[in-house]
């Protein structure tokens, strides 16, 4: 019987052994599924700032092509204006 039973219980630490290698496993496995999640968690706010950004930088892009039309309208208008006067004083 006695050696039954030291069977049954090496048996049993077998399965506990296993069981814990299990367990740990599946620590580690969670372990590094929460640390993607979090990375993605991280590029979605690097995300949204980098839109923020461009949304920002294409504003002003349209800002500046805008400023650039009224300076080249008016540097036309200088220039045809210039040329009357000096036609105009010939």
């Amino acid at each position: 019987m006695s050696g039954k039973l030291s069977a049954a219980l090496e048996k049993l630490a077998g399965a506990v052994a296993a069981l814990d290698a299990a367990v740990d496993a599946r620590i580690e496995r969670e372990g590094r599924l929460a640390g993607a999640e979090a990375e993605v968690q991280r590029m979605g706010a690097d995300r949204s700032r980098l839109a923020e950004s461009l949304d920002a930088a294409e504003a002003r892009a349209q800002r500046l092509e805008s400023a650039n039309r009224e300076v080249s309208r008016r540097l036309v208008d200088a220039m045809e204006q210039i040329r009357s006067v000096l036609e105009h004083g010939k």
